[in-house]
């Protein structure tokens, strides 16, 4: 039975990886095929979309006085949410989890809640769904900025390819835009599409920054406006900001390695040489009856 229950759980963590393999290579593969302009959209589909309207028409119903975070609207363009998202929806979306885990707790917990336990979840339940919003937008900036750390080197270089060879800073954009698929790459494109449209360099920029908020690309915007602003050289920036972000993917990459060595030996430990030893133990056992 022991033999049996390891291999079972080791199925279960290899099913898990393989699942997450998938997903991860099939968002990047979405990403790439769907070009710039479907980049960053990140509309949750099905269930998903029906649960979060909902919630938001629960919020709106339930007329809760609730104050948006100052911060709220910052994060929203973090986890790259549309800009058809706005923060007063994700606020709705908050008050509806938070009434409707209420009235979850009060009809499902309380009854089965022993002791002075029943007070403590009718507390924390609604707590818990309003700041489960908060955690999603969390996790989803965290997944994005990894795509964007991934794709930063890449454009970088094209970026300076394309202001070396005499273009300018918007239709540098644009051309790497369009030649280069991905997340990074499809802001880059909205960065500049607004530009032509009439919205000041400084405001598109800040947007830019505001959706991808990591070092190297706010090193980026800021390299553009000290060029639109003195005229200085923006190649050579570009060279070696590239150069920090390879450098820094790679360190990213030892650092994963570095970790994966322990649970590797952490799984063989729990999992082969248990059900190793088990196997040896058996045989002997039948060949002494």
């Amino acid at each position: 039975m022991l033999v049996l229950a390891c291999a079972l759980l080791a199925a279960v963590c290899a099913a898990s990886a393989i699942v997450e393999t998938i997903t991860v290579r099939s968002a990047r593969a979405a990403d790439s095929a769907t070009g710039p302009r479907a980049t960053g959209a990140g509309r949750p589909a099905g269930r998903a979309t029906s649960l979060i309207a909902a919630l938001g028409h629960l919020g709106r119903r339930g007329g809760l006085p609730v104050p948006a975070p100052g911060d709220l609207e910052r994060r929203v363009q973090a986890a790259g949410l549309p800009a058809s998202v706005a923060v007063s929806d994700l606020v709705a979306v908050k008050a509806g989890a938070a009434i409707a885990t209420a009235l979850w707790a009060f009809a499902v917990l309380l009854p089965a809640a022993p002791g002075r336990l029943g007070p403590v979840l009718a507390v924390a339940a609604p707590a818990a769904g309003f700041l489960a919003p908060d955690l999603w937008l969390a996790r989803r900036a965290r997944a994005r900025a990894k795509l964007l750390a991934v794709d930063l080197p890449d454009v970088l270089d094209l970026t300076r390819v394309a202001v070396a060879s005499g273009l300018p800073v918007g239709r540098s954009l644009r051309t790497v835009g369009h030649l280069r698929g991905g997340l990074l790459a499809g802001e880059l494109r909205v960065c500049a599409d607004l530009i032509d449209l009439g919205v000041p360099r400084g405001r598109a920029l800040e947007r830019l920054g505001a959706r991808c908020p990591l070092p190297g690309v706010l090193a980026l915007i800021a390299a553009m406006q000290r060029t639109e602003r003195h005229g200085t050289p923006l190649a050579p920036t570009l060279a070696a900001l590239a150069a920090d972000a390879r450098a820094e993917r790679a360190r990213h990459v030892a650092d994963r390695a570095a970790k994966a060595a322990p649970k590797i030996q952490l799984a063989v430990a729990l999992l082969l040489v248990p059900a190793a030893m088990l196997l040896m133990a058996a045989g002997m056992v039948a060949s002494m009856v």
